[in-house]
């Protein structure tokens, strides 16, 4: 049973990555035609990639016995999950396909990624002790109808919540690169034919803020969480680990931006500027970290 998890694993890890890969094709191929059809058919590829994530964490938990959120390859998976899920729900909204060509990218980009991780960072282990609190109500209330065993914990909630943070700053990113090239090209006052098909530079602008403000919270309960779980696990509820260091600079980074735009009235580059540094935090934090400073969250 166990063996045939980890097929199902790899097999919808394989699917996933090609259609990323497909998804992001046919977002550029949208981008650069202007052809309606090429840019429905992104649209069903990313739905299909989003479903096929979603089997890899299905198969993964099912492999390892637990929340499929406990090393870095298993992170890196739920962050594509969440970012596309976040892109196609704003995709809905805003009806905005040409976003796809750079979030998808992103998204394609961290899928490779995850795949060329080391196989220690990839490898199904027992859990780390610290790790495996669960949350007692829930399970006595899961226990009544014999589903204990998929009870959460905080590092579950932790991990989730920080993800979502994660992800929407990961689209922020994206529509700020867009944004800041359609600015360049309405001060220049010229046509351009790959940004023309962008939104104007301020609806651009606002959907980078609305992306940050919705993710900002999430990463707030994020660490908060986080925090909870380390005095559980190390009785102390801070310990300036370097993750833990770097999680809050990128929170002050967004909440500087979230700061200066509701108070300071900043809009446009200054605005953008902050997201894209606020990003590159982001993947210092998650990746920089991981691999360069050793402390408590060696094992992520």
């Amino acid at each position: 049973m166990k063996e045939a998890n980890v097929i199902m694993s790899l097999m919808f890890f394989t699917m996933a990555t090609a259609f990323y890969l497909l998804t992001a094709l046919a977002y550029i191929g949208y981008w650069l035609s202007r052809k309606s059809w090429i840019g429905h058919i992104a649209t069903a590829f990313a739905y299909i990639a989003a479903l096929s994530m979603t089997m890899v964490l299905v198969a993964r938990a099912a492999e390892s016995g637990h929340a499929p959120f406990s090393n870095l390859y298993e992170s890196m998976v739920l962050f594509v999950w969440a970012m596309t899920v976040g892109y196609i729900w704003m995709e809905r909204r805003y009806r905005f396909k040409v976003m796809g060509a750079f979030v998808m990218t992103v998204a394609f980009f961290s899928v490779i990624a995850a795949s060329i991780l080391p196989y220690r960072f990839k490898s199904v282990e027992p859990l780390n002790p610290a790790l495996q609190n669960k949350w007692h109500w829930l399970v006595d209330l899961l226990a009544r109808i014999g589903l204990e065993k998929y009870a959460i914990g905080w590092l579950d909630f932790h991990v989730f919540t920080t993800f979502i943070g994660y992800a929407a700053f990961a689209i922020s990113f994206g529509v700020s690169i867009m944004f800041l090239w359609k600015e360049i090209v309405e001060l220049r006052g010229r046509k351009n034919f790959l940004a023309d098909v962008f939104p104007e530079s301020r609806v651009l602008d606002e959907l980078s803020y609305r992306a940050i403000a919705w993710g900002f919270p999430f990463l707030s309960i994020g660490i908060v969480s986080g925090a909870v779980w380390a005095n559980y696990a190390w009785g102390s509820y801070w310990s300036w680990d370097p993750k833990e260091t770097w999680s809050i600079i990128t929170w002050f980074v967004y909440a500087a931006y979230l700061h200066a735009r509701v108070t300071r009235g900043w809009r446009g580059r200054r605005a953008a500027y902050i997201s894209i540094l606020g990003f590159l935090a982001v993947v210092f934090l998650y990746w920089g970290v991981s691999f360069i400073l050793p402390g408590l969250h060696a094992y992520a």
